[in-house]
């Protein structure tokens, strides 16, 4: 039981600090300094530690011993490889959710996408971010394929993906025509195609991908 509970308490930590990296409060190549971190979730250093060390196998930050932990972005090519990725699993998590037929997932989609275009309306680009997030989360668990909701999670991670969608919202029209490639992929759902589900995702995540590759050169790595 014992264990249980300090496992427990290791993997919210973990997320805790993994919600920083991802959420932008500390932006790529800021130090994320062990001390603060500790006096921030009330812990030791150890489990710190232990928890940077996992954020570095999964590509979200780099440990450079005597200087310190720096929250790494992703370079130009795992971006395209990692997008190359998120095409084929989410075209797969929209073939197997139209094939499912109506869902309690559907039914999110729809306020999804009511939500996403009230937003476009108000040029909410924080809010349509979130929506974002869900939209394609909630492709993904609609699936009912747990492995790859697993791969798919750590793909996201590695991804950083919400600092991504930040960014690209804010090119011009990229807002609306996200909404359209979202309401293709709905209908395509709603009409059980599975293969017409997988092709509209396909493209909008390969959309999304140029508009993430447009960004100016000094801010993606070779």
């Amino acid at each position: 039981m014992v264990l249980s509970v300090e496992a427990d308490e290791r993997k919210g930590l973990l997320e805790k600090i993994r919600g920083l990296v991802l959420g932008g409060d500390f932006p790529p190549g800021a130090v994320l300094p062990e001390a603060f971190l500790a006096q921030e979730f009330d812990v030791s250093r150890t489990p710190v530690r232990e928890a940077l060390k996992q954020l570095q196998n999964e590509g979200l930050v780099e440990i450079r011993p005597k200087v310190g932990t720096f929250v790494r972005e992703p370079t130009h090519r795992e971006i395209i490889e990692l997008f190359q990725l998120k095409e084929s699993l989410e075209g797969l998590a929209a073939s197997l959710l139209a094939r499912r037929g109506e869902t309690p997932e559907l039914s999110a989609l729809r306020r999804n996408l009511e939500d996403s275009e009230a937003a476009v309306l108000t040029n909410d680009s924080e809010a349509y971010a979130r929506l974002v997030h869900e939209f394609h989360w909630t492709i993904v668990r609609g699936s009912d394929n747990l492995k790859l909701a697993e791969h798919y999670e750590r793909l996201m991670n590695q991804l950083a993906y919400q600092r991504l969608v930040l960014r690209t919202i804010e090119h011009p029209g990229r807002i609306a025509a996200s909404t359209r490639e979202h309401r293709a992929v709905l209908e395509m759902i709603e009409h059980k195609d599975p293969f017409g589900a997988e092709t509209a995702m396909r493209n909008h995540v390969h959309a999304s991908s140029r508009e993430a590759l447009t960004e100016p050169a000094q801010s993606l790595r070779n």
